[in-house]
């Protein structure tokens, strides 16, 4: 419950935007272990990463100025797909930091990666695919128009390979069809 009333107030109450941020520039979020984020084994649980993968990459979108932007032509960011790699726990009480960093899009997702780091060191890594909707239509806003919006003129990368290859093997890559 804790972490759903922190990401309602990450989406509405959004941080102030870092002025002239690129959008390829490093969101950082910090957060620490709370006693309702643990599970039976007494570490993080593996659904509670992504409630905090949620308010970091809230912050991201108004680290870099999206909120408005977005809420204007009633733009909105889903999740496509997700994938987790832990690598540390986390336990009770443990200051932490989510790293959110897009690496890329194509026509009609955007991809970020996002960190858990405790003291430098990683914990967890999450791939994310997102797409954007229009409230009040079925209508998929081409990830192209969103990133034009956010950062005009900003050149399309070539994906990281990790990236590109979980992308088609989720099904989430734009093949052309």
């Amino acid at each position: 419950m804790a972490r759903q009333l922190h990401l309602i107030l990450a989406s509405t109450r959004p941080r102030a935007a870092i002025p002239g941020a690129d959008p390829f520039a490093l969101s950082v979020t910090r957060m620490r272990v709370r006693p309702s984020d643990l599970d039976f084994y007494l570490h993080v649980n593996n659904g509670v990463y992504l409630q905090m993968m949620d308010v970091a990459r809230s912050n991201y979108i108004a680290d870099i100025g999206g909120v408005a932007a977005l809420a204007q032509r009633r733009w909105y960011p889903v999740v496509a797909a997700s994938t987790m790699r832990y690598r540390r726990s986390l336990t009770l009480g443990q200051r932490f930091e989510i790293h959110t960093r897009m690496v890329g899009w194509d026509e009609r997702m955007t991809y970020l990666t996002q960190e858990f780091l405790r003291d430098g060191e990683v914990c967890a890594r999450g791939l994310v695919a997102g797409r954007f909707l229009q409230r009040g239509s079925t209508a998929r806003v081409p990830a192209p128009d969103v990133v034009e919006l956010l950062s005009p003129g900003l050149a399309q990368p070539t994906l990281p390979e990790d990236v590109a290859e979980w992308a088609h093997a989720v099904g989430v890559a734009y093949r052309g069809d």
